[in-house]
């Protein structure tokens, strides 16, 4: 597995009968899946019973082995609320169903690019995030889509020993986000201590 490889979804089933499957992608906008002909499969933790193709048989033994499985995709594309994919490793309904529940993860070099003030997730978890007046408000551990807005989700260490991390909210809109440094792993937002 490429050392980049993101988590972006999860198989939830076959879908017709040519070895299709559906996709649970992890976000609304599944670009990562539709830009990358490689995904890499970590299979969940049940048992995968009566493996007959290489892939599922692949599959099986990863879940033990926790190897990842590389499935070459030839077409991903939207379908109501879900993507829906085929594989060249993958001939029928039987080998699709035997993927149910594999985790998927692609490079993040892969990901396309992202546009002007636009950014990934996964890019912005881990960023320290400080005040205008330099005053560091804590480590984005999570974000939060709220409908028409993120929210960063800051933890931030108690000084004092034992205490619980002090956990803070901040609505990642234009309003309160002055700038976000990606190379120096850092956000600046107009936000105080007391909010």
């Amino acid at each position: 597995m490429p050392a980049d490889a993101i988590e972006v979804g999860r198989i939830a089933d076959a879908w017709g009968i040519k070895g299709w499957f559906k996709v649970l992608p992890h976000s609304a906008s599944p670009e990562a899946l539709f830009s990358s002909k490689r995904w890499y499969l970590l299979p969940s933790d049940r048992a995968v019973g009566g493996a007959k193709s290489p892939t599922a048989k692949a599959a099986a033994a990863s879940t033990t082995a926790a190897k990842p499985v590389l499935l070459k995709i030839k077409e991903a594309k939207e379908h109501a609320d879900t993507v829906v994919a085929c594989s060249l490793d993958v001939a029928d309904r039987n080998q699709a169903e035997a993927l149910k529940g594999a985790r998927i993860f692609v490079p993040r070099s892969s990901f396309p690019t992202a546009g002007t003030d636009e950014y990934y997730w996964v890019d912005l978890l881990g960023l320290d995030v400080f005040n205008r007046e330099g005053v560091a408000l804590g480590q984005v551990k999570d974000l939060m889509s709220t409908g028409p807005q993120t929210v960063l989700v800051l933890a931030q260490a108690s000084a004092e020993p034992g205490k619980p991390a002090t956990e803070r909210m901040i609505p990642f809109v234009s309003a309160f986000v002055d700038n976000v440094d990606l190379p120096g792993r850092k956000i600046t937002v107009d936000w105080q201590l007391d909010y």
